[in-house]
């Protein structure tokens, strides 16, 4: 077993505008077409009184920023899962989001990694959250 380069309190962030296009597409991609996706008019007779981003969406993003990660540390790895997450705030079709992945355990004889996912918008309000679990693997020289 290697020592891993990475330790608890490293941190990687990624921001993007959510678009209509980045819903359709994932729509389409998912078959996930709920109202609450892609009909405005429905929507508009809801608390919520606009289209949403899916959740799952964000989870998206959050691997973004776990790739990230792994490409700072250099070495091979791969998604050993999510925990915990949640749907706190919605995400509007045009919010800008910041992703923050910051590594909060290191298990050296598991070669895995725990961090916690934050999302949130524009407002700083914090929208998704979540575990995820980074498994280190042994690179075939």
């Amino acid at each position: 077993m290697k020592q891993l380069p990475i330790k608890v309190g490293d941190s990687v962030q990624f921001s993007k505008t959510i678009g209509e296009t980045d819903v359709y597409l994932f729509a389409g991609i998912t078959g996930d077409l709920s109202p609450n996706h892609v009909n405005e008019q429905y929507m508009s007779k809801t608390a919520y009184k606009k289209r949403i981003a899916h959740g799952v969406l964000s989870v998206g993003f959050a691997s973004t920023t776990s790739t990230l990660m792994v490409e700072k540390t250099g070495l091979p790895a791969v998604s050993y899962g999510y925990d915990r997450i949640r749907f706190i705030q919605p995400i509007f079709i045009g919010d800008t989001i910041t992703v923050s992945y910051t590594i909060t355990e290191v298990d050296e004889g598991g070669q895995k990694t725990k961090a916690s996912i934050e999302v949130r918008n524009q407002d700083d309000e914090l929208c998704t959250v979540a575990t995820h679990i980074l498994k280190f693997i042994d690179r075939e020289d």
